[in-house]
């Protein structure tokens, strides 16, 4: 696990190491143990690295056999072994015993389709040399994992390309103008995310999951194309018996047990000891018992409040000793929280208004000296753990019957909804409200589940306009993942389309950011590549039994694990922010939302996070709309703030010296 970066277009090579070494030194907490550069003019790369497999040869760049590959690389291949076996087969020599390797030499024999052989969590850069590690780069190819696990930017600038793991980074090359993008603070203001790949920083994208790009060092950079190996919902080939014979439950069953079981045994593979976040809940449970099954000395890590009802501490302590891990707890209260506001907030790479719990049980690993964590994220995407399954169907139901209707009776069936006249959250009869009023809103009902405002108030906040949305890359990659899922039934629909949006753009970068900050790499078999093919290839009919969530989940793992997770209902790992805000926390987030930054005001008032407050102080909307308000301003005070203005009222991208 690692932090990586790269400059492509720029000389003489002294102006493009200052700009690498810029964009390492922001990194060093994604890699503490050490780090490595490459100059090959006029392409640098760079990399800070956290050591997890072969500690004392896996220093990068890691050269193929002639010197004529380099590769720098963020993540685990949990395959190494095998395709190492594959290639020394070929006639490879290994000068290591690191995953790393396996990637220049794959890339030497396959080229550019290696990416299809490799089974892990990755973002890497192979630089190519033809005349040796002497002469000048020939061009730089950049990969990203099928799920985005593992994330990668790049910004163009000058006929040159910039690449790292975080935006950030790219910020402090100091060479790119600092802009925040109002079509992305759009995004974020309807889903508490910025959709990639767009991102919060004007002229920075993300590297698309699944995708790759291949960039020639010896031509000026324009505007480079991403090129997709993995784009939608692939059949497995393996998975033929069980969807042959799809009324076979305990067949299906126990595949996907052998797959479950296969991905976390991959994902123990490391020189390191390794924990596990550990919850009350069905998902962080299965990973324990499948882990301590494989290996001993296994670490469970839980985060406990003081207010009983949000704590899971008490139920997550009985199935630690269950499965005879070895458990640690973190009480976190209110104060601590405050305490600890700044340097939390201050680890977001890109704003989001989830993501800080993992910050706490990260920085718990960490001090418990681990250097990986296994979590449960993908499950409920894969086995159907959120309300999302059952109100997609429901409010596609609510825009169907609403493109029927003249306005004024949607507007006035809008009215109701929003008013809660049913039983249930506020929260969801508006987004119901919201389907009604408007239902061409979004390109599939699903995205109205996920709204954090509507689109009608976010419109009214934002300073852009609506129309510009839809020509936006993040709306491009909506309606190209609504076309996905538009013949498949609704419960392989929403969880492709979790998996592409939610887990994507807010659960994995969060996730990698916050554990990063405390040098700490986070590991998610649920979304090992084989597991998520086989899983999606199913029916809906083998994933859903009732009411009851995740009954393939449950049916393939109810043999290892206590009845008290079996038994457990969803809850969602979050901190009691309700009660919090309305504390000595809330009189930070108070302050925090007066001290407007006047780069937001620029696209969002002041006086609207103004409301939003006195409107969560009065009972009338949800914690997460203030603090997602919060935790936006204070990135941009942290971050925007170093660009002037040119005469054309364009931001001034800053001029690097090789002095």
């Amino acid at each position: 696990m690692c932090g990586i970066c790269g400059a492509i277009g720029i000389e003489p090579r002294e102006a493009s190491e200052i700009v690498v070494r810029r964009m390492m030194a922001a990194m060093v907490h994604r890699g503490p143990d050490s780090e490595g550069v490459l100059l090959a003019s006029p392409a640098a790369v760079g990399m800070r690295r956290l050591s997890i497999v072969d500690l004392p040869g896996g220093s990068q760049p890691v050269w193929n056999e002639t010197d004529t590959l380099a590769v720098v690389f963020n993540g685990e291949i949990y395959n190494f072994r095998e395709l190492r076996g594959e290639l020394e087969a070929l006639g490879h020599r290994f000068r290591t015993h690191s995953d790393t390797e396996v990637i220049v030499h794959a890339y030497e024999s396959w080229g550019e389709g290696c990416v299809r052989r490799l089974r892990g969590m990755f973002a890497f850069a192979v630089v190519e040399l033809p005349e040796g590690r002497s002469g000048r780069a020939a061009a730089v190819f950049l990969a990203r994992d099928r799920l985005g696990i593992k994330p990668l930017y790049y910004a163009v600038s000058g006929g040159a390309l910039l690449f790292a793991s975080e935006v950030r980074a790219l910020l402090a090359a100091n060479i790119l103008p600092v802009q925040l993008s109002s079509a992305a603070i759009a995004s974020y203001l309807l889903f508490g995310s910025v959709g990639e790949p767009s991102t919060i920083v004007e002229g920075i994208a993300a590297l698309p999951p699944g995708h790759t790009m291949r960039i020639s060092a010896g031509a000026p950079v324009s505007s480079p194309e991403p090129v997709p190996y993995w784009t939608a919902m692939p059949e497995p080939e393996g998975f033929a018996d069980a969807t042959q014979r799809p009324g076979d439950k305990r067949a299906t069953a126990q595949h996907v047990r052998k797959l479950l079981d296969d991905a976390v045994g991959s994902h123990l593979i490391a020189d390191v000891p390794i924990g596990i976040f550990l919850s009350s809940g069905l998902d962080s449970a299965a990973i324990a018992a499948l882990a301590s099954r494989t290996r001993r000395g296994i670490h469970t890590f839980t985060v406990a409040f003081p207010e009983a009802q949000f704590s899971e501490a008490e139920s997550a302590r009985r199935i630690a000793r269950h499965l005879g891990t070895e458990h640690l707890e973190m009480t976190l209260s209110d104060r601590e929280m405050t305490a600890r506001l700044d340097e939390s907030v201050a680890a977001f790479d890109q704003p989001s208004m989830d993501g800080v719990n993992t910050y706490f049980v990260s920085w718990a690993a960490r001090q418990a000296g681990l250097k990986v964590a296994l979590s449960g994220l993908g499950s409920d995407e894969l086995f159907g753990g959120y309300a999302t399954f059952r109100a997609t169907a429901a409010v596609g139901r609510v825009t169907s019957l609403a493109r029927l209707l003249p306005r004024p009776v949607r507007a006035a069936g809008a009215g109701i909804l929003a008013r809660g006249g049913w039983t249930g959250s506020p929260e969801k009869w508006r987004k119901v409200s919201a389907a009604c009023l408007d239902p061409d809103s979004f390109p599939h009902p699903y995205f109205f589940t996920r709204l954090l405002f509507s689109p009608r108030v976010a419109l009214a906040a934002h300073r852009g306009e609506a129309v510009s949305w839809r020509s936006q890359p993040w709306w491009r990659r909506m309606e190209d993942g609504a076309r996905a899922v538009r013949e498949r039934d609704n419960f392989s629909g929403v969880s492709w389309l979790e998996l592409r949006f939610y887990l994507l753009n807010t659960l994995l970068r969060d996730t990698d950011a916050l554990s990063m900050r405390h040098s700490l790499e986070v590991r998610v078999p649920f979304l090992d590549a084989p597991l998520v093919e086989g899983v999606l290839a199913l029916p809906q009919s083998a994933k859903l039994d009732g009411s009851r969530p995740k009954t393939l989940l449950r049916q393939a793992l109810g043999d290892l694990l206590p009845e008290e997770a079996l038994a457990q209902p969803k809850r969602t790992f979050t901190f009691p922010w309700e009660r919090w805000l309305r504390g000595e926390l809330g009189g930070r987030v108070a302050a925090g939302l007066r001290d407007w930054s006047p780069a937001l005001d620029a696209h969002i008032a002041g006086s609207f996070a103004a409301a939003v407050w006195s409107d969560f102080l009065r009972g009338r909307t949800t914690w997460s709309r203030p603090w997602s308000l919060y935790v936006l301003n204070e990135w941009v005070k942290r971050n925007v703030r170093a660009a002037q203005p040119d005469a054309a009222g364009r931001a001034k991208p800053m001029a690097i010296s090789a002095a």
